[in-house]
């Protein structure tokens, strides 16, 4: 098991992705803090399903755009576990609107959970990390931080700082042997993604980008973060790496 005796947060595990990446980190021997913000019904079947694979796990709901909450999730999960080895800033959504006509707080809330939320959560992660001397901090971005989109500036906006804050949490953390990277996802089979997926002209307009012309499965995903995770990276640090079918590629 490459991650057996490690504990992992994962922001907004309740579903989708982030879910994904707790089953598993579970199945590789990792203890699991589960976070959600409104669907505990979701996240209890997340833990259900990490016990019975013979892991631990806990539930705990927080807006980790908000920095008690985020400072409580943290300090919860090493309360609970004894530590902290791997943190994944996953969690976030999406609130569409054109350039013109974005209001304000579709702006705010975007850029509130995907880029302050990895920022608080990885402040608090690596004040504890730093005391070990160790650990591991995955942000999760997407092509759009890439590319671009049409009708989600506040998301690619977001998803492209996250970039750059990899790049500067990697600089101020490498000294304290913490390895921050960042992956890049394409178009996941998720809630999130649905209308694309269902949508067929907008299928359509998605399968001419991506190369290998499918969408991802989130077990097409996860071994990436596993790899991130695990002892066989520590000499990686400050690196983005896509996943996403050669969507990135054109």
């Amino acid at each position: 098991m490459r991650l057996k005796e490690k504990v992992a947060l994962i922001t907004g595990s309740s579903r989708g992705v982030g879910r994904a990446i707790a089953l598993a980190y579970a199945r590789e021997g990792a203890s699991i803090v589960v976070n959600y913000t409104t669907n505990k019904e979701a996240g209890e079947k997340v833990v259900a399903a990490i016990e019975e694979m013979g892991s631990r796990a806990i539930l705990l709901k927080a807006d980790v755009a908000k920095g008690a909450e985020a400072e409580a999730l943290v300090q919860k999960g090493i309360e609970e576990f004894g530590g902290l080895d791997i943190l994944v800033n996953n969690a976030g959504f999406s609130r569409p609107a054109m350039l013109l006509k974005m209001s304000e707080d579709q702006w705010d809330q975007v850029l509130d959970i995907h880029l302050k939320g990895a920022f608080l959560c990885s402040q608090f992660a690596a004040r504890h990390m730093k005391e070990k001397n160790k650990g591991k901090i995955i942000n999760v971005t997407s092509v759009a931080g890439l590319v671009g989109t049409v009708g989600q500036i506040n998301y690619s906006a977001a998803k492209g700082g996250l970039l750059s804050f990899t790049k500067s949490a990697a600089r101020e953390l490498a000294r304290y042997n913490i390895c921050v990277n960042v992956i890049s996802l394409g178009i996941v089979a998720t809630d999130m993604t649905e209308k694309i997926r269902t949508d067929e002209k907008l299928k359509e307009i998605y399968m001419n980008r991506i190369l290998l012309k499918r969408f991802a499965e989130p077990d097409d995903i996860s071994p990436a973060f596993v790899f991130l995770g695990a002892d066989e990276s520590n000499y990686i640090t400050g690196q983005l790496l896509c996943v996403d079918g050669g969507y990135g590629m054109i």
